[in-house]
C-alpha cells in the first residue's frame, strides 16, 4: 500500500478495524479525538523545536529521523481521519471546498510569493 495506490476510503476502514477491534469507539468522540491530535500535532512539532529552518529540512530528510517524523505524522492523520469519519465529513469533498475558499482569499496575483495572512494582502 502507497499513497498512489490507497483510498482515503481505505484508509478510513483500516483505521475503523483498529480501533473497533480495541473496543475503542467509546473512547474515540470528536472532543477526545481532537485532543489526541492535538497531542500528536505537538508530539511532531517537538521533533524540530528550537532548530533553524535548515536543519529542520535536514532533520526531516535524514534517514536518522525520518521514521520518527513519519510516526508522528501517521499518527496526526489517523486521529485526523478517524475524526473525520467520526463526525461524517468526505474529506476529499472538504478539502477541494476548502482549496476553492483559500484560492478566494489568496488570489495569485495578491499572494504569489507573500506569507502575509488574507486580510493583509
Amino acid at each position: 500500500m502507497n499513497d498512489e495506490t490507497t483510498t482515503v476510503a481505505d484508509l478510513k476502514k483500516m483505521i475503523a478495524t483498529f480501533v473497533a477491534d480495541r473496543d475503542w469507539e467509546q473512547f474515540h468522540d470528536p472532543k477526545n479525538l481532537v485532543m489526541a491530535l492535538t497531542s500528536e500535532v505537538g508530539e511532531l512539532a517537538d521533533i524540530f523545536r528550537w532548530v533553524t529552518n535548515e536543519k529542520a529540512l535536514e532533520l526531516a530528510l535524514d534517514r536518522e529521523h525520518a521514521s520518527e517524523v513519519a510516526n508522528e505524522l501517521a499518527d496526526v492523520m489517523m486521529f485526523a481521519l478517524e475524526l473525520a469519519s467520526v463526525c461524517g465529513i468526505d474529506v476529499v469533498s472538504a478539502m477541494k471546498t476548502k482549496l476553492l475558499i483559500n484560492a478566494e482569499k489568496y488570489p495569485v496575483s495578491k499572494s504569489k510569493g507573500s506569507s502575509r495572512k488574507y486580510n493583509q494582502l
